[in-house]
């Protein structure tokens, strides 16, 4: 008998790709206006975190740096009485400097003073690029050897490319959205963010194959569904898992996100907006893109010959 499910994502299919482009095109014009802001572990500098005894502000601080001359320095609150300031590269002396310009708002004391060079920085960036471009290789060419004893009419092939197209999108979204974020509140990319965009990835790729080891399991039990009922009814069977496992985990980071300080805000930023997307895409764009794949595979076969 074949199973029926009421809402069907194969036929609204063109509506979820066109959020899906609607996303992509912004997040990519995003980086092209904006350009992603590179933390001090990317671009080189300075930081230094102060705490003060007696509250003060952002302002007074960025105030008194400009006035003495560090313009380029920015500043960001810890909590009430801690603030983190970063600069470019500076020479011993601008180092006193800086320490004397802070230690003049109020009385504090230095925590962190850390300098790392623009070498080790690209260095930092090949090696960062690298990790996410593997790492997106090595998904394909999991999920096509995983997925090598799929029936026709899909191969494992059309499950990888699928898959790594809607990873790509998902990593560009949160690129995007930092740009727009660095643009207009400063945010950064730094190790942290690599590890939340790795973080995404493997988030996004584990909903994905969720659905799609369902496909494979209906399409070998089920031979005589129409393939658009088998993928209707594999979406059905996992979404509930699926937006489950994703909002245990959003909600948690919504937590740390209100609780916590804005030192790890833009952490938990990222993991928030990567796994949302995540989400969606795994759900109403990868599993659709298979057969579209798939035809336009065999319209390729059918010129050939």
């Amino acid at each position: 008998m074949t199973k029926t499910v009421s809402f069907s994502i194969l036929k609204t299919r063109w509506i979820w790709f066109g959020i899906f482009l609607a996303l992509l095109v912004a997040s990519v014009a995003a980086l092209g206006i904006w350009k992603l802001k590179p933390g001090i572990d990317f671009a080189g500098g300075t930081l230094i975190d102060y705490v003060y005894t007696q509250p003060t502000t952002v302002d007074t601080i960025r105030s008194s740096l400009t006035s003495a001359g560090f313009d380029d320095a920015t500043v960001q609150p810890i909590d009430a009485l801690s603030f983190q300031v970063r600069t470019s590269v500076l020479s011993q002396d601008d180092q006193k400097k800086l320490q004397s310009t802070l230690a003049a708002i109020g009385q504090g004391s230095e925590r962190q003073f850390q300098t790392i060079g623009p070498t080790i920085g690209r260095d930092l960036t090949r090696k960062a690029i690298l990790g996410v471009g593997s790492s997106i290789v090595g998904i394909l060419l999991y999920i096509s050897w995983a997925f090598r004893r799929v029936p026709r009419p899909l191969n494992s092939w059309q499950f990888g490319i699928a898959a790594v197209l809607t990873l790509s999108h998902d990593v560009l979204f949160v690129l995007g959205l930092f740009a727009l974020l660095g643009h207009y509140y400063g945010y950064t990319v730094d190790s942290y963010f690599i590890t939340a965009l790795l973080t995404v990835m493997g988030f996004s790729v584990h909903d994905t194959i969720v659905v799609f080891d369902r496909i494979r399991e209906n399409l070998l039990k089920h031979r005589d569904w129409p393939i658009q009922q088998i993928f209707d009814a594999s979406i059905a069977q996992t979404v509930v898992r699926s937006l489950n496992t994703s909002l245990t985990a959003i909600i948690v980071l919504v937590t740390m996100f209100v609780l916590g300080g804005p030192s790890i805000r833009p952490f938990l930023v990222a993991l928030i907006a990567g796994i949302g997307v995540g989400t969606y895409s795994s759900i109403f764009v990868a599993t659709p893109l298979l057969p579209v794949l798939a035809r336009i595979r065999r319209e390729s076969s059918n010129e050939r010959t």
